[in-house]
């Protein structure tokens, strides 16, 4: 790819620091550069553990968004998903109320430090507050061998779930995993397998899940994410990585793009964030978001500047990784 001279990627940069409503991903703000290019504002955002190489990949995607033109969309709105971090059970009406109108919610399980009675808690009062028509979906993450995963779906199954995200680590375990569970009717879906794998397709291929969860930025951008969505042959979900509104702007380019979309998007994440760079924050609104290109509020984003310390370590990484380009 033809990568934009380092001075024109920080001419316009802007490091940003977002405080979040409750803790996530063991954080409590997310952090991010957002920069203009011709085709509008852009996002470069890879979690802070991943080192340069995982992280040129973000910057690739946030150029292609910034510097390229994005396939034409074929819907006008996308329907979302709530979150619910690992919260406590009597925090999940509160995390729910955020997300206006989404019918379906997304429940995050086997966090290190909790057990599965945390889990079954938790879930059970996402289902109460969803009522029997809402749809309840669990991303653990990884965080469970083929054992754990399976004693845990036993334990988690009679709450009607849609579909359990990455249960395991390694592509062979969900394989495993999804033979043994083929009598309970809960698909297994791939999302680490996919975005953080050095093949995206090897999953596919394996046999090892039903549907792929797809994120515009640690893929490389809209246009690789959609390639691997053809390859695959199998449906998709399209989710965020806890981006501001200009990430998630890019997600809803992705799922816009789908040819099909029969799952609600894990893109109504800018609900976790206690604040955002723009004045109208692609938050749900009747459980749906609006597919377009978001513009940055200046004074949000000089109100949310990063410190003068972290905005030199976000540069400095994003000057390593446009090398690695």
């Amino acid at each position: 790819m033809t990568v934009p001279a380092l001075g024109e990627l920080l001419a316009t940069a802007h490091v940003v620091s977002l405080p979040l409503v409750t803790r996530f991903r063991g954080v409590d703000h997310r952090e991010a550069v957002l920069m203009e290019g011709p085709e509008g504002w852009t996002e470069f955002s890879p979690f802070l553990e991943y080192d340069d190489a995982e992280a040129a990949v973000w910057l690739a995607a946030a150029i292609d968004f910034g510097w390229r033109r994005q396939p034409d969309p074929r819907r006008d709105t996308v329907r979302v998903n709530a979150t619910v971090p690992a919260v406590r059970a009597d925090e999940v009406a509160g995390v729910l109320a955020r997300f206006d109108g989404c019918r379906t919610a997304k429940v995050k399980v086997a966090e290190r430090g909790q057990t599965l009675a945390d889990d079954v808690a938790r879930v059970r009062a996402v289902r109460a507050a969803m009522g029997p028509e809402g749809r309840v979906r669990l991303d653990a993450n990884g965080g469970w061998n083929v054992d754990e995963a399976e004693h845990a779906v036993h334990a988690l199954a009679e709450f009607d779930l849609e579909y359990l995200e990455q249960p395991c680590t390694e592509v062979e375990e969900l394989a495993q995993l999804r033979a043994r569970i083929a009598d309970w009717d809960i698909p297994i879906a791939a999302d680490e397998s996919v975005r953080k794998a050095s093949d995206p397709l090897a999953v596919a291929r394996a046999g090892a899940a039903d549907l792929l969860v797809v994120k515009a930025q640690p893929l490389g951008g809209v246009a690789a994410a959609l390639a691997i969505v053809a390859e695959a042959g199998l449906p998709a979900v399209v989710s965020s990585a806890l981006d501001t509104s200009i990430g998630l702007s890019m997600g809803t380019t992705l799922a816009a793009a789908l040819p099909d979309l029969p799952y609600d998007c894990g893109l109504g994440t800018a609900s976790l964030l206690a604040a955002d760079v723009t004045a109208r924050p692609l938050r749900p609104s009747g459980g749906m978001l609006p597919v377009g290109r978001v513009v940055p509020d200046a004074a949000a984003l000089a109100r949310h500047a990063a410190t003068p310390d972290r905005r030199a370590w976000w540069l400095d990484r994003l000057e390593r990784c446009a090398a690695l380009l």
